[in-house]
This record gives structure tokens, C-alpha cells and sequence, in this order.
């Protein structure tokens, strides 16, 4: 007959047994209770996200709450990731790009739009009809997003660096206002607020180049997918339902997108109608390609440094492991 264990090893089997269950205990402190996760007037498909509170019904079953943040740009969301305040952030793709070149460790997951969503802006009555007219003339512009990408791209096209024009950094709705008050010759701008100073101030896009804005992206931390890769896939099975409503419900997307920016039908219209197409959300080669050429020519300007590799990049920036197969 086997011996009853004696009261000291109980005690070490207790110890034992309080030793695993601390050496699980770091799996159930990673859980997630919460995701961050930002919404955007230049991403209409995360307002309809947010307003319908689809992510909150699909993590409900987990006990997962959602967190929501305002962006006012590219590069507020790029900060906010970096800074591990939210989880999820809506950027141009070549934003994302330089910023992952700059130690940002994020992973680009999903496309939100295709939008013409930047142009250079200027009043009707200043004088600049091409980006030649900029040289010696103040822009403003906000750094780290796809309208200062934009620009500084255009200035190359034209034979011009940064050094030409004088960059006056501010948000983008400063910029509209500093254009407007005259404290500025252009804007690099964005919709809506670009929308809404065509149509209410009669201001001019002056310089236009659709295949030169990138895709607007949603990024991830990547330590954030490397621990919650199921999480990762809820999100954007989320994001693609408000997706697909938003294709099949205009109108509701409109109605949605005024209630958030008060901006007049004519403006949402402009941007909406014109500047947004809503038809892709799988991220691949094209948003590749597209994300490459902003890279390659950033690096000709020297706004990176000469032995960037944009290649890996971008290679390692773009993981389209998270989506559905059967998204487009």
C-alpha cells in the first residue's frame, strides 16, 4: 500500500501547483480587455465603424470594450501608435512607409479607401498657377502625411527641393485657415477640409495628381498582431462589414459623415462622389506599387537617407495574413 504523502510534501505539491499557475498567469495577463482604435474624417469607413458599433458587437462574446480616438491626420495616428496609445490607426500607405523607416514598428493590414484626398490648394487670387510659382512662396503643410508627401514629390517633378519654399507646419485645418487668411501662398490639403475650401472659399487645386496619393491603410502594432493575431482578424472583419455597408447605403454613408463633420452637403458630396472610392480592401501589390514609388521618390529628393532599402520596407510594412480571403 502506497504512503499517504506527509504534510510537508503537500506543502511542496501546493507550492508546485501555485508555481504553474504563476507561470500561466503572463498568457492570461496578455489578454485583451480593451482595443484602441482610431476613427478619421479622412476614413468615412471608420465613422461608420464607429457609429454603428460593429466592432462592439464582435468582441462583446470576448469581454473586449473599444476604445475610440480621433486622428486629425496621418501623422497624430502614427504618434498614437508609436506611443502604444491606440492599437489600430487609419494612414496614408506612404506615411506609413516612413514611418516604419523610422523604427515605427507597425504592420499596414487592410485598405480603408482609394481616395484622391490631397492636392495643392491655393486662392483664387494669389498669383500660383503651377508649383514652379512656389519657389520663394510660403506652404503649409503637416508633416509626416501623405499632403507633405505629396508636395514634396511635386516640388521634384518641377525641379524644386525643400529648401525653395518656406514650410509653415500645421494641422490640416490650420492650414486651410492660414490659406485663407492669407498667412500662407498654398496649402498641401486634405479632404474634407480641401473639399470644403473649394466650394465655400472658391479656393483652387492647383496641382493634381490622383496616382500620386497613396492608399489610405489601417496599420496595427506588430506586437500587437504577433500576440493577438485572432483579434486582428475580428478587427477587420469589423471594418470590412462597415465597409461593405457603406458601398451599399450612400447615402446613409453621408448622412453618417455629416452628423460627424457638420460640413454642408455640397462638401460630402465632393469628397464622397469624387475623391473616395470604397471598392478595395484587400492590401497587396497595388498598394505596394503605389506605397514603393512614394518610397523611391522621397529617397531621390533626399527626404530619406540614400541607403534606404524601400524595398524591404515596404516589404515589411505590408501583411496581408489578417484578411479574408474573399474580401476584394
Amino acid at each position: 500500500m502506497q504512503a499517504l504523502p506527509s504534510l510537508v510534501g503537500l506543502r511542496r505539491l501546493g507550492l508546485a501547483l501555485l508555481a504553474g499557475l504563476s507561470l500561466a498567469a503572463p498568457a492570461r495577463a496578455a489578454e485583451v480587455s480593451e482595443i484602441r482604435i482610431d476613427y478619421a474624417t479622412y476614413n468615412p469607413v471608420s465613422l461608420v465603424l464607429k457609429e454603428q458599433g460593429l466592432l462592439e458587437k464582435a468582441l462583446a462574446k470576448d469581454g473586449i470594450k473599444v476604445r475610440w480616438v480621433q486622428s486629425q491626420g496621418s501623422n497624430k495616428a502614427l504618434e498614437f501608435l508609436n506611443a502604444g496609445s491606440i492599437d489600430f490607426g487609419s494612414t496614408a500607405g506612404s506615411a506609413a512607409l516612413v514611418a516604419r523607416i523610422n523604427g515605427n514598428p507597425i504592420k499596414s493590414v487592410y485598405v480603408y479607401s482609394r481616395p484622391e484626398w490631397t492636392a495643392l490648394v491655393t486662392r483664387k487670387d494669389s498669383g500660383v498657377k503651377a508649383v514652379t510659382d512656389l519657389k520663394g512662396k510660403r506652404v503649409a503643410v503637416t508633416r509626416g502625411t501623405d499632403p507633405h508627401i505629396f508636395l514634396v514629390r511635386a516640388l521634384a517633378d518641377a525641379g524644386l527641393t525643400d529648401k525653395d519654399v518656406k514650410f509653415v507646419l500645421l494641422q490640416h485645418a490650420d492650414g486651410r485657415l492660414a490659406l485663407d487668411r492669407g498667412d500662407v501662398d498654398a496649402w498641401a490639403g486634405l479632404d474634407p477640409m480641401m473639399a470644403a475650401a473649394e466650394i465655400e472659399n472658391g479656393d483652387v487645386l492647383f496641382f493634381r495628381k490622383p496616382e500620386a496619393n497613396t492608399w489610405g491603410i489601417l496599420n496595427v502594432r506588430e506586437e500587437f498582431a504577433k500576440q493577438h493575431p485572432d483579434l486582428v482578424r475580428k478587427v477587420l472583419a469589423a471594418y470590412e462589414a462597415a465597409r461593405q455597408w457603406s458601398l451599399a447605403n450612400k447615402p446613409a454613408l453621408k448622412a453618417t459623415f455629416a452628423e460627424v463633420t457638420k460640413l454642408p452637403p455640397a462638401v460630402i458630396d465632393r469628397q464622397i462622389d469624387e475623391r473616395t472610392d470604397l471598392t478595395s480592401s484587400a492590401i497587396g501589390d497595388p498598394q505596394r506599387q503605389s506605397i514603393l514609388a512614394a518610397g523611391n521618390a522621397l529617397k531621390n529628393a533626399g527626404v530619406l537617407p540614400a541607403d534606404t532599402d524601400v524595398t524591404a520596407a515596404v516589404d515589411q510594412l505590408i501583411d496581408p495574413q489578417y484578411l479574408a480571403k474573399t474580401t476584394n
